[in-house]
Formats: structure tokens, C-alpha cells, sequence
């Protein structure tokens, strides 16, 4: 039974705890967590020996800490992973404005509450997703935002001066005492909003208005930022930086395998309908993050969120079901889709000038082209295809109908010597079905090489001898 006045919390377990802040909080849990082998923020893929590691040890300095990376690399959910580090729910003086602690209360009425009624204050429990804030920082976020402003009808009301603490409209700083206080994209609030944070977080107190205020809040604060802007001049203040105790850096995935798993992670892919998606598949999508982000085109600072590949997979996805449930086809995902799915790639790309002058679509195709082309090099790896190649070289097409699959497509394919031996070194089973998709692959990946051609018109054809479209020299399978 959990106490609900002060006598009786005082006569609890939890009276030992009466005023343990909330840096030695998560520390004294995180090192509960550790020696139990536990994973300490589950669902986070591809930082256990690089991001984690560092916010381990920014929490057991009991330090506050910035999270630098570009976009989509996952700082706003190992920020809000940090709940997982607090207190299942921890007493506060039920009725205060602010959550105070009542065996060790900080706030002037925290304090009146228990001078006032001793061992009867009320109170209640707060559970720890409550004592997480968070607030987007934007241009026009002001100090009564996060820190509170004079209220004269409340100080009227109260008969107080107006450099009351009482006579304060809190703002979301102080609602977060006792709990984990986070800005996304910290450089985008107004140098006075800095020093307001910088002042609460080293000396406990702020002016408001020309008011100087102690606020003793005990909160952890943590922050996250695109490195560019972190570091410009004038973005900022150095005071404040000089107070956050840890930089992180975050990254994108290393590998196509960790993408990959935080991707399978990630994308709805839990479909009624029943679609499969090839591993090849999923792997040519993941690839196209990474093929985008060597892009010389696109813009390096913005970077390429793990978003698109996320989004794109669930795209691909879609494009298959929507061909089954046009033409009852297999719901069977193919390498092709990637392009009816460029929508979710062309409004995560951030372009340079160069890429802009061309277009985002065309990019977003190129950029798939490569990936299909570089992932065929991984999987087929030492199986020829030459005798393709050479097939095409003949002066010979290929077209397979889009509404034709399994048995049908297979005899078509069959036209091609080697091309279905190719196809069953990459396949993922022996039905026809399988086989004919993984043969596409094999087609669209020698495309994507430039040892093929492909037109609307006559299929997959030999590719020019001397120039392929865009004047780029010939580049045969090797």
C-alpha cells in the first residue's frame, strides 16, 4: 500500500530515498540495469558499442548531455528511452503546482504545504513517463515558454509582490522538476532562452522580467542538435555548451545488415494480405540509403534519415499488394517496385545545387538503379552471367508482361541461357514464383550495372556498345 500523507511516507522504505536527485536516480538504476546484464535502452540497434557506451557514462557522471547527429539516427528515442532509468512512480506533494518532492521539497510552495500541515500532507505518486518533458526548439520559443513568466492577476489574487515566486506562471522547465527535461535542436532557441537554461542549470535561479528568481529544480537535462548548426558561430552561446557535461555523436547504420535490422524494426510490414518481401528486396532498399548518402548531389549536412528506407519498404510493400489485389498476382514483393515507390525517396532527399538542376525524381532513380546493382553484386558473388550478357549481345530482347508471374514467367525467362541458374543462386525458395522474381533481379541488376539494357518498348535488350543513356561508357559484368 503506497503511503498517501507525509507521516506515513516517512515511516516507508521510500524515506530513504527523501532527497536523492534525479541524476543519482538514473545512475543508481542504470547500474542496477548493468549488473544484471540487461539491455539498457532496448530497441536501439547499431549503437551498443559506439552511442550507447558514452550515454552510459554520461549518466553514471551524473552529467547532462547533447546528442549531435543529422537527421533521422534515432536522438529523440534514446532521449526518451531515458524514462526507462527512472523510478517506476516517486511520491510529490499532491496538490503543488510544480512535482516536489515531499520529504525534501525545493519549491517556496512545496515548502508552505509541509510547514503548514507536517506529517498530514496529502500525497500522491507520479509515474515516471509523466516526469518526461520535451519541447521542439524553434526561433520564436521564448523564456516564459520554458521558464515561466510573471502572472499580476495571480500575484493580485495572491496579494503578493510581483517578484514573488508564487506570483510565477511556470513554463515547462519547472513542470518537469523531480523528472527528464529534453530540447530537440537546441542552437534554434534565442540566445536569452540559452542564458535562461544555462543560469537554471548551474546556479538555480533566472530573472524573469527584471526579477531575479531562485528555482533549485532538480531535473536532468538533455538536448539533442545537428552538428553543423551546434558548432557555427553565433548558434550557440558558449556558456551553455561549456555546462553540458557530454557530447554524444550519433550515426547512421555502419552496415547494410544493421540498417537493415533497424529498418525490419521499424516499417509497418505486418500486412493482412499476406505480401512477402524477398530478402534481396529488403536489401536493395536498404542499400538505396546508402548509395544516397555517398550522392555527390545530396546535401551531406542534412544527411539521409533512416526514415527513407523505412518508408520506402513499407512503399514496396504496398505496390505489391496493390498489384495482387488489381490482378490476384502472388503477393510477392519485387525488385522492380522500388521504382513505382519513388515517392518515398524524392521528399527525403535534400539536394545540392547540382542535384537540384536535374531533378529530385531522376536522382531518386538513379539512385535506386545503383543500389539494385550493388546489392546483385553482393548476392550472386562468384555465379556467372556472362552467358546473359552474351545472350542480350546477339542483338536479342526479352519482354515479360507485367500481369505475367510464376510458370508462365518462368518460360520466358528460360529463353535466357543461364539466366535461371542465376536466379536459383539468389532465390529465396524453389517455386516458380520465387525463382521468377529472383530472375528479375538478376535482369534489372545487370541494368543497373550497364552490362544490359532495358526499354519501355522491347524489354531487357543489349546495352549500347560504346555509350548507355546519359553518355556514360559502358561498364560490363565482371
Amino acid at each position: 500500500m503506497r503511503p498517501t500523507d507525509l507521516g506515513a511516507l516517512r515511516a516507508s522504505p521510500w524515506a530513504a530515498r527523501g532527497g536523492r536527485r534525479v541524476a543519482d536516480e538514473l545512475r543508481a538504476n542504470l547500474i542496477e540495469r548493468l549488473r544484471a546484464g540487461a539491455t539498457v535502452f532496448p530497441g536501439l540497434l547499431g549503437y551498443e558499442d559506439t552511442v550507447v557506451p558514452q550515454v552510459v557514462n554520461a549518466v553514471l557522471s551524473r552529467h547532462h548531455f547533447i546528442l549531435l547527429g543529422l537527421r533521422g539516427q534515432a536522438k529523440t528515442r534514446l532521449l526518451r528511452s531515458l524514462t526507462g532509468l527512472l523510478d517506476p512512480e516517486v511520491p510529490v506533494i499532491a496538490g503543488a503546482e510544480l512535482p516536489d518532492d515531499p520529504l525534501a521539497p525545493v519549491t517556496v510552495e512545496g515548502q508552505a504545504l509541509v510547514a503548514e500541515a507536517g506529517d498530514a500532507t496529502p500525497v500522491g505518486w507520479l509515474p515516471r513517463e509523466a516526469r518526461y518533458v520535451e519541447k521542439l526548439a524553434t526561433p520564436d520559443v521564448t523564456v516564459a515558454d520554458l521558464i515561466g513568466d510573471i502572472d499580476p492577476i495571480k500575484a493580485a489574487k495572491l496579494g503578493t509582490q510581483l517578484g514573488d515566486p508564487r506570483a510565477i506562471h511556470y513554463g515547462l522547465l519547472p513542470r518537469a522538476n523531480r523528472g527528464v527535461f529534453a530540447v530537440n535542436e537546441l542552437p534554434d532557441l534565442a540566445s536569452k532562452v540559452q542564458v535562461a537554461l544555462f543560469n537554471v542549470m548551474q546556479e538555480g535561479d533566472v530573472q524573469i522580467k527584471g526579477y531575479p528568481l531562485r528555482l533549485p529544480l532538480d531535473v536532468v537535462l538533455v538536448f539533442s542538435a545537428n552538428p553543423e548548426d551546434y558548432t557555427a558561430r553565433g548558434k550557440i552561446i558558449t556558456p551553455l555548451k561549456d555546462r553540458i557535461g557530454s557530447e554524444v555523436r550519433t550515426h547512421y547504420p555502419r552496415t547494410v545488415a544493421e540498417g537493415m535490422a533497424v529498418t525490419a524494426q521499424e516499417a509497418w510490414l505486418a500486412r493482412d494480405t499476406g505480401v512477402r518481401l524477398p530478402s534481396f528486396v529488403a536489401e536493395a532498399v536498404e542499400e538505396v540509403a546508402f548509395q544516397a548518402r555517398d550522392d555527390a548531389r545530396v546535401d551531406k549536412h542534412a544527411g539521409v534519415s533512416q526514415r527513407l528506407p523505412i518508408t520506402l519498404l513499407e512503399a514496396v510493400a504496398s505496390n505489391a499488394e496493390r498489384r495482387m489485389l488489381a490482378s490476384g498476382a502472388p503477393a510477392l514483393a519485387r525488385v522492380s517496385d522500388l521504382y513505382a515507390a519513388l515517392a518515398a525517396v524524392t521528399g527525403k532527399l535534400e539536394l545540392e545545387y547540382e542535384g537540384e538542376l536535374k531533378g529530385g525524381e531522376a536522382i531518386a532513380r538513379e539512385v535506386v538503379r545503383r543500389a539494385i546493382g550493388q546489392t546483385l553484386t553482393r548476392r550472386l558473388g562468384a555465379t556467372p552471367v556472362d552467358e546473359v550478357v552474351a545472350w542480350f549481345d546477339e542483338d536479342r530482347s526479352l519482354r515479360v508482361p507485367d500481369g505475367v508471374g510464376g510458370a508462365d514467367a518462368l518460360g520466358l525467362y528460360a529463353a535466357v541461357p543461364g539466366l535461371l541458374g542465376a536466379a536459383r543462386a539468389v532465390a529465396e525458395g524453389d517455386g516458380p514464383d520465387d525463382v521468377a522474381v529472383a530472375a528479375e533481379f538478376v535482369l534489372e541488376g545487370l541494368v543497373a550495372r550497364r552490362a544490359i539494357a532495358r526499354s519501355e518498348e522491347r524489354g531487357y535488350l543489349a546495352a549500347d556498345p560504346e555509350l548507355v543513356a546519359g553518355g556514360a561508357p559502358r561498364r560490363r559484368w565482371n
